[in-house]
């Protein structure tokens, strides 16, 4: 808490971006914004945000510069100008996690749970390097409700019970806690259920789509004058999730999550932060079971496991208007992947054995308030990024020469790989008068490869998510990406008018991208699948390192047209190319922006939208992209406080039932009546839905 306000004192302005209010809003009354913000934030509050989607991701919509890649209803991967994957730092309740799922079907966001989330945070533009360990594409911090002290000894029972539904997949959400806290002590438990169907367009239906999942949650904190401990385990049941833009559909995913956060204030001027975290993470996935099923001898049944387990401690130092933070953290991830056949259990290949990675980092940061008008934030960061991978095998390197080369020639390999990555961050903020204040930053930030991309062995789609129907393997001797990164703008709030813009561009070198295999091996054994199955596969692609670049501008308004009226909005636009060829890079959202118009009065609200996408025609040539049309869709919704514990919400996203394709969606992987295989997936039709939430 402490670090928080030190770190408002030091940037002094607080600018309130696609609020809801339309008067003034005090420190002490962010709860009642859908997306508040200092310079370098955004911090979305769910419960007042109209999105009523399974999937935590969709709630970026409503940050500047943010999308999301849509492989599934559960399976939103979130891009950040034009960067996504794991070059997108996911924290949850100050916990780190690696996914189970070799093409990320279960993306760190999607642990933290739609209905159990508080609040999100994206770090906007450069992320200070005391977030996270590798945020070369920026930082999100998610929080998940885990209950509030009291002022008195006496112990209290509150609670909570929300519900929602919607036309579109005919999904609902179900969720309830009941917290028992005084003073010093809590005790958190909640449940959430959320299921529904394959979701409808215009033409037809999005098969499949379905999707199920369970949660429990447990939580316990003590405090006292100076100290705080937080114990947390959550778990997680997914059953039966369609994943059309993937090979493979969800079977199950079954998580357990567990946390102990622990904070001392040692003086008033001196904080100290722990946290120790860790998850086990079990995942099954199959191309037959909610899909139309390929001939038996081509089932396959994946079984994935993640384990993780990492620390984070930090110190905080006031130093008048100032403050230092100083810390360590890790993180060690390991992977298990195994493919089988049900219809015959001497097939299998080990996609990847012990495939293990560990993150060991060192930070310091100042906050600056320098005299005058300057302040600033500088920081450094050290990461050794250890990784390592056992021997693998495979039917058809038993059966298949090319296969066989390649199993051997990995097992040869030296596959022990270490980095050692420096980060730096400078910004700095000028206070041109009370309403205005410029901006500007540098940064240079790395990320070292995935597991997948150095360890992918046989030619496969295990590729994080990426989507594009090619095969790859990794590439052991991987560099780290390494990212020069530039932004400037401004923030400018007024009695009415507040604006954000930012201008940024980002060089990187040594970017991991796929390109044409030259790998003998991999390129003959795709042709003779291709020749055994009667398939068209495209030649496979490697992990490699090249140049990139990627600018762009991005900026949220707001503007107050009386007391109860308001007019805000959002425009994003990112440019990513290849610098070594004449290339754009993969899935990249088009230019878009967002214009709402809200209206509040005493004890509800209602507001309407325009959400506006240009076509987007830079595309990946050596991924095969496809170009896609603008398009625009309105949505419209409405807020009642019944009373101070019951809030009644409906509304309806694309109004006019027009049919679209989002650029980011990825391409129909399924046979389906209603859509072409390899077609681009069409987003959702007219979408009804309500919410009641009441709490006590």
């Amino acid at each position: 808490m402490k670090r928080d306000q030190s770190a408002a004192r030091v940037t002094g302005l607080v600018i309130l971006a696609g609020s809801l209010s339309t008067a003034p809003i005090r420190a002490d009354h962010i709860e009642e914004t859908v997306v508040i913000g200092s310079h370098d934030r955004r911090q979305i509050d769910v419960a007042e945000a109209m999105v009523i989607s399974p999937d935590p991701a969709r709630f970026l919509s409503q940050a500047p510069g943010a999308n999301v890649n849509g492989n599934g209803p559960l399976t939103g991967i979130p891009q950040y100008r034009g960067m996504y994957g794991e070059r997108v730092a996911v924290s949850i309740d100050s916990a780190a996690l690696a996914s189970a799922g070799p093409n990320a079907m279960d993306p760190p966001l999607s642990y933290a749970g739609a209905t159990q989330l508080a609040s999100l945070e994206l770090y906007r533009g450069i992320a200070p390097v005391s977030v996270a360990q590798e945020t070369i594409g920026g930082a999100i911090k998610v929080e998940t409700r885990r209950g509030e002290f009291t002022d008195g000894n006496a112990f209290a029972l509150s609670g909570r019970i929300d519900g929602s539904a919607q036309s579109a997949t005919k999904g609902y959400q179900l969720g309830a806690g009941l917290d028992v806290a005084n003073r010093n002590h809590k005790l958190s438990i909640a449940a959430a259920q959320q299921g529904g169907e394959d979701g409808r367009f215009p033409d037809g239906d999005i098969t499949p789509t379905e999707y199920e999942r369970g949660r429990i949650d447990l939580g316990y904190g003590w405090r006292d004058r100076r100290q705080q401990l937080q114990l947390d385990y959550s778990r997680l049941e997914t059953r039966d999730a369609g994943t059309p833009s993937l090979p493979m559909d969800i079977d199950t995913i079954d998580g357990d999550l567990y946390s102990l956060n622990y904070s001392i204030d040692v003086d008033p001027q001196f904080q100290i932060d722990f946290t120790l975290f860790g998850s086990e993470l079990d995942h099954g996935m199959t191309n037959y079971h909610l899909r139309q099923a390929p001939p038996e001898s081509r089932w396959r049944r994946n079984i994935a496991a993640s384990d993780n387990a990492g620390f984070k401690l930090e110190s905080t130092l006031l130093d008048g208007e100032s403050s230092w933070i100083f810390g360590v953290d890790a993180l060690r991830s390991s992977h298990d992947s195994d493919i089988g056949n049900p219809n015959n259990p001497m097939f299998f290949v080990q996609n990847f054995n012990n495939a293990e990675r560990e993150v060991l980092g060192v930070f310091v940061e100042r906050q600056q308030a320098f005299s005058g008008p300057w302040s600033g934030e500088f920081g450094i960061r050290f990461n050794q990024v250890t990784m390592d991978a056992d021997e693998v095998d495979g039917t058809p390197a038993m059966m298949m020469p090319p296969a066989m080369a390649l199993r051997d020639a990995f097992n040869a390999a030296d596959r022990e790989q270490r980095d050692y990555n420096f980060d730096a961050v400078a910004k700095a903020w000028f206070s041109a008068s009370d309403s205005l204040q410029w901006y500007g930053g540098a940064a240079l930030k790395h990320r070292s490869p995935s597991y997948q991309e150095r360890y992918l062995w046989l030619p496969l789609q295990s590729t994080g998510g990426l989507a594009d129907g090619f095969t790859y393997t990794g590439n052991i001797d991987l560099k780290p990406e390494e990212s020069t990164q530039l932004e400037f703008g401004f923030d400018y709030q007024a009695r009415r008018l507040s604006l954000s813009p930012r201008f940024f561009y980002n060089r990187v070198h040594n970017y991991i991208q796929g390109t044409p295999s030259e790998v003998v091996p991999a390129l003959t054994f795709v042709r003779m699948m291709n020749q055994n199955n009667g398939t068209m596969n495209p030649d496979p692609l490697q992990f490699n390192n090249v140049d990139a670049e990627l600018y762009g501008f991005d900026m949220d308004w707001r503007w107050a047209m009386g007391q109860q009226w308001q007019l805000s909005g959002l425009v994003s636009y990112v440019r990513g190319k290849r610098r070594d060829i004449d290339d754009s890079l993969y899935r990249i959202a088009p230019p878009n922006a967002t214009i709402r118009l809200d209206y509040r009065a005493a004890g509800w609200s209602a507001g309407v939208e325009s959400v506006l996408y240009a076509a987007q025609d830079d595309i990946s040539e050596t991924n095969a992209e496809q170009e896609t049309a603008g398009y625009g869709v309105v949505n419209a919704s409405a807020s009642w406080q019944a009373t101070s514990s019951l809030q009644l919400a409906a509304g309806v996203d694309n109004l006019f039932d027009k049919r679209f394709e989002d650029h980011l969606a990825g391409y129909n992987r399924a046979v389906n009546p209603d859509l072409a295989r390899g077609e681009r997936l069409p987003g959702l039709g007219i979408n009804l839905f309500a919410r009641v939430s009441y709490t006590f």
